[in-house]
């Protein structure tokens, strides 16, 4: 018989063809008993590295988690691959809790979940002195460190436990580790340094998003019109914010629960349930809510208000995209959110408050920042982004910005700042350039200084903005404890010596992102239903969550490459031995039966590399090959007859990268037939279809942005696309 590899149970049981990056060396040190320390994405494939070694090694793998969700999770998803695995925490009855301690004594499970509670009781040391432990697997490792975003005291006493078993390897995991807490984990389970994995905590298939927030229902419903059917999560900080916006969601008739601690334990699993399985949409919840929860298909996370910390942040945007398919991350933010939580922050002591000041002044940087939001959040974690430009955050995506002369805004709030002694934040500043007559104001006796109300030009908003770019610039410092503006050696030459200051002058109104998700799966959307259909109802029989049957990655992958023989499922993205015989033929069933009915014949599995559709043919590569630009290619198709909705059927794209097609053929001098459908594709008054159109006439159809100006933002940037399609198709 041949010997079991990684490479070959990688395949046989969980279905994939490769490793993800430094998961086969991590694999290695630990079939070697080298304790190690793996640090990899939210969604990186962590379990991996300690699930594959439990079937190769001897003696028993016992996994310590936080987190009762995840352990639920994992041991799900382990015994549909047929893993044995057990759990060990308070959700079990005491007939279950004994029954698993039976199994895990007579040698029958390979893997032990247990929270470090548990762990640390008599009771559980009684039963693994009895056993070969061969590993020792902790997970959200970054527990361990007080300066971590989530420090646990009782993790610190796992060293004892590694003292008790020290032929176990010891293999620490987390996601979300500074190299500062990365050498305070090392320290405390005497990991060396050479022995440490560092993945990229790149996400590229996250478009990642910050908005000003100033309506943030009226935005997160207009978000949530772009992803219809989808999952996501949404993050408040507050109970009360959960039930409010759950109630408002619930009126306009989305699928919603909520979830935080006031709900009652029942309440909560209900909810928590209901949305894995797929039954509901949406979760509106506190951060506690997706701890250890591998839901693959999540499609948008979005922070109505602001999290506590980067490491916090980047934890909870890993909860989408989890499948690698593309995922969307909006951030509403203003100055008030932050306010908000030095509130809660001050109540804090020493040491605590100080972590907690720190970790609010970096998310305040990068929520407020203009450069590449990937380049920043990857500089947290120590690593060095390669590229200038993402290509998939809101900031790269808007291009260069066109720099004005903000001088004279940049000195009334230099002034100001000086004026009002250098001790208040940005808030205050911008209350006194506004005239405000709030209480602070009058108590300091500020609505007499010069500078009191000269500011009516702009409002709140781009004040707040002025004082961002002028932080970003190194004209101005900010206290980290208290928020107190200062001004830099380079802002007071700046008011004595009258230069000039470049920087980017604040829209009246701050539009919605013109992001686009990138990488549309090249699978048939109709089929991919169909089998999205099926799952359900098979998990529902088996009474687990759909993702636990197949990911929406391995049906995409079916929907792209119809796999109807044995051999084709198995070449299937997440298509393992034991997936194949208890769920591939009536997955094959239903490919079979849909491939008849369209005439569709086989064809080999496509490459790895090629499985996600490449981007629509550039002119340059059209030049290279000879190609048609296939937005001509689009555009002839739309002059001979085809529709719209048959040409985003054909090329299985979004119905706005069409438009974007023809848009450009329009733009270098090609001619539309009239239709009917771009004029039934807008949905705005007629009166504001026609300054829409006047606006156009007046600026030009170059840029989008100018007329969203125009607007004051009433029209959003795909409704602008439309009608600026129906103006270029107007006879001239």
């Amino acid at each position: 018989m041949k010997a079991k590899t990684p490479e070959s149970i990688l395949k046989d049981i969980f279905g994939y063809d490769q490793f993800r990056p430094l998961q086969r060396e991590v694999i290695k040190n630990v079939l070697d008993k080298r304790d190690t320390l793996a640090i990899m994405p939210t969604g990186g494939g962590k379990s991996l590295c300690y699930q594959i070694p439990a079937l190769l090694l001897d003696g028993l793998t016992v996994v310590v988690s936080p987190l009762i969700a995840l352990m639920n999770d994992q041991v799900g998803q382990l015994d549909q691959n047929g893993v044995p695995a057990v759990f060990l925490n308070s959700s079990l009855s005491s007939e279950e809790y004994q029954d698993n301690m039976r199994r895990v004594r007579s040698g029958e499970v390979r893997l032990l979940y247990v929270a470090p509670e548990t762990l640390l009781t008599p009771r559980l040391f009684a039963l693994l002195d009895s056993l070969k432990v061969d590993c020792l697997t902790i997970d959200e490792a970054h527990c361990i460190s007080e300066w971590g975003h989530d420090f646990r005291p009782e993790y610190r006493q796992l060293e004892g436990v590694r003292k008790r078993y020290p032929k176990a390897v010891c293999l620490a995991l987390t996601a979300t580790a500074t190299p500062q807490v990365r050498a305070d984990i090392c320290q405390h389970l005497r990991i060396a340094a050479d022995n440490e994995f560092v993945a990229s905590f790149d996400r590229p298939n996250l478009l990642i998003e910050v908005l000003p927030k100033n309506d943030p229902l009226g935005q997160t419903l207009q978000f949530l019109q772009r992803y219809p059917g989808q999952s996501g999560i949404i993050y408040c900080f507050s109970r009360k914010q959960v039930d409010d916006l759950t109630a408002a969601l619930r009126r306009q008739k989305y699928s919603v629960r909520a979830y935080h601690a006031g709900l009652s334990d029942d309440e909560r699993k209900q909810n928590q349930d209901l949305f894995i399985r797929d039954d509901v949409q949406i979760i509106v919840a506190t951060i506690a809510f997706g701890l250890g929860i591998n839901k693959p298909n999540v499609r948008f996370v979005v922070h109505y208000d602001l999290p506590k910390s980067i490491e916090s942040y980047y934890q909870e945007i890993g909860r989408a995209g989890r499948d690698g398919l593309p995922a969307h991350c909006l951030l509403l933010y203003n100055y008030g959110d932050s306010q908000k939580q030095r509130y809660f922050i001050d109540q804090k002591q020493d040491l605590e408050r100080e972590v907690a000041l720190r970790q609010l002044s970096m998310l305040t940087h990068y929520a407020e920042s203009g450069g590449c939001r990937r380049v920043l959040l990857l500089e947290h974690f120590g690593e060095t982004y390669a590229a200038a430009n993402c290509a998939n955050c809101d900031n790269c995506l808007a291009g260069q910005k066109e720099e004005a002369d903000i001088t004279v805004p940049a000195q009334k709030f230099l002034s100001c700042v000086v004026r009002t002694g250098e001790r208040f934040g940005a808030a205050h500043i911008v209350d006194v350039l506004l005239g405000s007559k709030n209480e602070k104001v009058l108590k300091f006796n500020h609505q007499t200084l010069s500078t009191y109300g000269i500011g009516s030009e702009f409002s709140r908003k781009q004040w707040e903005q002025i004082g961002r770019q002028l932080l970003q610039k190194a004209l101005l410092a900010k206290d980290d404890e208290y928020g107190g503006l200062t001004l830099t050696e380079a802002g007071r030459k700046v008011l004595r010596a009258k230069e000039t200051i470049l920087g980017v002058l604040p829209a009246a109104d701050a539009p919605t992102s013109a992001a686009k998700r990138k990488g549309e799966a090249a699978y048939d959307g109709v089929l991919f239903d169909r089998l999205r259909k099926r799952r359900k109802e098979l998990a529902d029989a088996a009474h687990v969550p759909p993702y636990m049957i197949f990911s929406d990655r391995s049906l995409a992958d079916m929907a792209a490459n119809t796999p109807r023989t044995r051999e084709a499922m198995l070449a299937v993205n997440g298509v393992g031995e034991v997936k194949l015989k208890h769920y591939g033929e009536a997955f094959m069933e239903i490919i079979r039966q849909y491939c008849q009915e369209k005439g569709i014949s086989a064809r080999p599995k496509a490459p790895a590399a090629r499985r996600t559709a490449p981007r629509l043919s550039s002119e340059e590569t059209a030049e290279k090959t000879g190609a048609v630009p296939r937005h001509v290619v689009v555009a002839q198709a739309f002059n001979a007859g085809q529709t719209l909705a048959g040409l985003v059927e054909q090329y299985i794209v979004r119905p706005i990268t069409i438009l974007d097609h023809l848009t450009q053929y329009t733009q270098e001098g090609g001619v539309l037939r009239a239709s009917d459908e771009l004029q039934q594709m807008v949905a705005l008054p007629p009166e504001l279809q026609a300054s829409t159109l006047a606006a156009f006439a007046e600026l030009g159809p170059e840029k989008l942005r100018p007329v969203y100006d125009r607007l004051n933002g009433l029209v959003n940037y795909d409704e602008l696309k439309i009608l600026r399609l129906i103006f270029l198709s107007q006879p001239r």
